[in-house]
């Protein structure tokens, strides 16, 4: 399977393209902005393209080429503002979904945050963000593609467990950024996650197991 990271650079999609570069029938694109980030990806083995999810849809679409999968890790940050937040997290996904379908990429996977899909959990402070992440995954729900929508809970830098709590609805908890990667190369590979959303956090299941289960 032929898969576009979108977010490369950030430090989900980061590992999640040095994981499938060595995962067997996997053959991972990094899409990165900057010419002086291609070379750690290209020392991995991986493949890398110039876009930009603020560019137009027909760059996006040249960069989703030969692709059978999207997945989009791509996320404003934590420092900018509302404007911002909008044409990456909101505007930025629903480009990159219009991309995939131009592509001819079938599978799309995004990565959102927890609750999202309930307005009274949005973020306080920045609410915006919320919204922005919960319409991106509405328009993906409606785009017609093969989607899965993993909303993962506080993202930490701790060594992943492989070991997830996975469902509809999930108090808010942590879960290392690896295993997130590792939940996205298991979606990848479960069709029966086609069509489906879900709040991720650590916890005590296998993350096949708790995919298979949810």
């Amino acid at each position: 399977m032929n898969v576009l990271v979108i977010g490369a650079n950030g430090q989900i999609g980061n590992q999640l393209v040095e994981k499938l570069v060595n995962e067997e029938n996997y053959t991972p694109r990094a899409m990165v902005r900057k010419e002086e980030q291609q070379k750690p990806f290209k020392d991995m083995g991986a493949d890398t393209v110039l876009a930009d999810v603020e560019g137009s849809v027909e760059d996006l679409t040249a960069a989703a080429q030969g692709m059978d999968a999207v997945v989009f890790t791509a996320g404003s940050g934590a420092h900018t503002g509302a404007d911002k937040t909008m044409m990456v997290d909101f505007d930025g996904a629903v480009k990159s979904m219009e991309a995939a379908k131009a592509a001819g990429a079938k599978r799309f996977v995004i990565v959102s945050a927890i609750g999202v899909h309930h307005r009274e959990k949005w973020m306080g402070k920045a609410a915006y963000y919320s919204a922005a992440k919960h319409y991106a995954d509405v328009w993906l729900a409606s785009s017609g593609l093969d989607y899965t929508i993993i909303r993962p809970g506080l993202l930490t830098n701790d060594a992943g467990k492989e070991k997830i709590k996975a469902a509809y609805d999930l108090d808010r908890d942590e879960i290392p950024r690896e295993d997130v990667a590792n939940t996205i190369i298991a979606s990848l590979k479960n069709r029966d996650t086609i069509g489906k959303s879900f709040d991720l956090t650590s916890g005590e299941e296998s993350i096949e197991s708790a995919l298979q289960n949810m």
